[in-house]
This record gives structure tokens, sequence and C-alpha cells, in this order.
């Protein structure tokens, strides 16, 4: 019988998320909108995007299916999360950052916005109603 994990609060699971993966700021990711080697993916829960938009041409993928919707094994499966670099993003940067440690666990190429959609829209950027 194995023991239980050592708990680890939010802040050292973004802390270790961060040590690993790749973080873009909203300049870079604006740079990125019209590129066809990323996709934009924004994991907030439906009522979020409802209520304020997402960034023009991203891919709604919740966070709580986005195992399962990024794995091609999976019956779930978007295509449109294969085959690009995925440019996670949410609220604050938050979600994204553990989505994105998740992703680069399950060996697929993914970064997340710093800020999330509020720095996108601070910076001025597109917003898809």
């Amino acid at each position: 019988m194995s023991s239980a994990p050592t708990p680890r609060g939010f802040k050292q699971m973004l802390a270790e998320a961060n040590a690993v993966i790749e973080t873009i700021d909203v300049q870079h990711a604006l740079r990125l909108v019209s590129d066809s080697s990323v996709q934009f993916v924004d994991i907030r829960e439906a009522h979020e995007v409802a209520q304020s938009g997402t960034l023009p041409g991203a891919v709604h993928a919740p966070r709580g299916f986005l195992e399962f919707l990024a794995d091609p094994e999976c019956p779930m499966h978007n295509k449109a999360l294969a085959g690009r670099k995925l440019v996670l993003f949410c609220a604050s940067g938050g979600r994204s950052t553990l989505a994105a440690k998740t992703l680069y666990d399950m060996g697929i190429d993914a970064c997340h916005i710093a800020g999330g959609v509020a720095a996108w829209s601070a910076a001025g950027g597109p917003i898809q109603k």
C-alpha cells in the first residue's frame, strides 16, 4: 500500500509548474494571433466565455475537460488541438499555468499567456463575442 503524497498548496503547485512551462507575455501573444502554427485555447468555464468573449480564433476547452480534449487517444479529442503549439489562457493566468503543466506532462507543446484575458484586454487585444 502506498502512502498519500505530501500535501502541496496552490502556491507550490504554481511554482512547480512555472519551473518547467513556457510563459509568454501579452505582447508576444498579440504577435501570434495570425500565426497558423499556433492554436489559442480558452480554458475558462463556458459562463466566463459567454460573459466576456474570447480571443479571435480560440478553441474553447474548459479546464475540467482539457486532458480529454487534448489527448488524440480519447474519444472526446478535439482535432483543433493537434499538430500546433497550444497557447493557453484563462482569466488571469493561474489556471492556464496549471493547465500548461498538465499538457507538458502529457508531452504536448503548450505555453500560456501571463495575465490571461485581463492582460490581453488591458493591452487592447481584440475580443470576439
